[in-house]
């Protein structure tokens, strides 16, 4: 890519042995950058000065949609937000309609959204550390962090007809219930996964390049985490032990015996270690409840008049039939207060939130989203300052930024 040699502003009057800055443009179109992220760095030769995140190349208005859609509709839009772990997305949502509305889904479908969110945390891991070794020269790990992602996409597909943009979650419950053969498919993940991960800590742990590359790198300290409200893995990595399945249990959580993942070097190497034990006890929860799943329905039923029925119910019934039109092609399905709530959940990335005004339509009168992403991304320029050019796709790689959840 050209480079453009400017003088640092300020400097046009000094003599001609002022050292010149270098600005360079990484990304949008940089294969580190996933195609819609924009990084503009002052360079003094090899050594970053100081970075500039730019965003708005994915810009989508997804917030003013949550005001045109209603409420069941909406999923399909969290679904392209963070898209690497959309199931995620879903839960989180549907949380925060329900906690609107007042509705609490039963056991089943707790149990089942718990599954589903884990899942989504392992294959939002992989992606990241796999990335990570690619974009350090690893390129063998990259090939074992996909290899099981595929057979979560697999377990996703049997759930809900869709690998990618899934939509399994609805108002009061979810789209189906798991089949046998989606159980089955969840146990023999959790039986293979382990020795994938084992394979990936192999290839990483002690590769002199990937170590070299990473420690030391990108380090940002426990109190600068919690100034800058950094959530999630990053956090963790800091030694900030919060994590909102433990300190404010939400769903089924209290159920499970798991451990909140910590380090203390707080870098990029920290956050890879943290990542991969996080998919290591994320494998416990979801073996704790596939084991103990309760018997019941998935959804709240047509009692409430929020869930959908079942497409056995509408056509087979009239009040199957009358509930569904209500719920889709009226406006008088929903009773929703008017009134606002804020959600947040413990997704892969950190915490993902979503504030939501209802005015006692079908629709939110406001839907705003609290993307980690968005807060990890201006975090950015703080890790990158001092360190060489080269140090740039190490710490964007480990940061795991999602460009959907930056525009919205």
């Amino acid at each position: 890519m050209p480079l453009e040699r400017v003088l640092q502003p300020g400097n046009l009057a000094r003599d001609e042995s002022q050292e010149y800055l270098w600005t360079m443009n990484f990304g949008p179109q940089h294969p580190a950058t996933h195609t819609t992220l924009r990084i503009v760095l002052k360079l003094d030769g090899e050594r970053v000065v100081d970075a500039m995140p730019d965003i708005g190349y994915l810009h989508s208005g997804f917030e003013k949609l949550g005001e045109e859609l209603d409420y069941n509709q909406y999923v399909t839009v969290t679904d392209r937000m963070n898209y690497v772990s959309p199931m995620a997305n879903n839960v989180a949502w549907h949380m925060a309609v329900e906690k609107l509305m007042g509705i609490e889904a039963p056991p089943r479908c707790q149990y089942l959204r718990v599954i589903v969110a884990e899942l989504a945390r392992i294959a939002d891991h992989l992606v990241c550390n796999g990335a990570v070794g690619l974009d350090t020269g690893a390129f063998t790990c990259f090939l074992y962090a996909f290899n099981p992602r595929e057979k979560i996409y697999d377990i996703f597909e049997a759930l809900c007809g869709a690998r990618f943009t899934n939509s399994y979650t609805r108002v009061g419950g979810l789209m189906r219930d798991a089949s046998p053969e989606a159980i089955r498919m969840i146990r023999e993940v959790i039986r293979e996964l382990p020795k994938a991960l084992d394979d990936m800590e192999r290839l990483l742990n002690r590769n002199k390049i990937f170590v070299d590359r990473t420690k030391g790198v990108g380090v940002l300290s426990k109190e600068e985490a919690i100034r800058r409200s950094v959530t999630g893995p990053i956090a963790r990595a800091s030694g900030v032990t919060r994590d909102l399945r433990k300190d404010e249990p939400y769903l089924c959580y209290r159920d499970f015996d798991f451990r909140v993942c910590c380090a203390r070097a707080g870098d990029c190497y920290a956050r890879y270690l943290v990542r991969m034990d996080e998919m290591r006890e994320s494998l416990k929860i979801v073996e704790q409840a596939v084991e103990n799943l309760p018997q019941g329905p998935v959804s709240v039923g047509m009692g409430e008049r929020a869930s959908l029925p079942s497409k056995g119910m509408v056509y087979s019934t009239i009040e199957g039939l009358i509930t569904h039109f209500e719920l889709v092609m009226s406006n008088r399905g929903f009773e929703v207060p008017c009134e606002e709530v804020y959600c947040a959940t413990e997704a892969p990335n950190g915490e993902l939130g979503f504030y939501l005004v209802g005015d006692g339509t079908n629709r939110a009168y406001r839907a705003r989203c609290r993307p980690p992403s968005f807060l990890h991304f201006a975090l950015f320029p703080h890790l990158i300052r001092g360190h060489t050019l080269s140090d740039v796709v190490a710490v964007l790689g480990s940061l795991n930024v999602i460009a959907a959840e930056l525009d919205r």
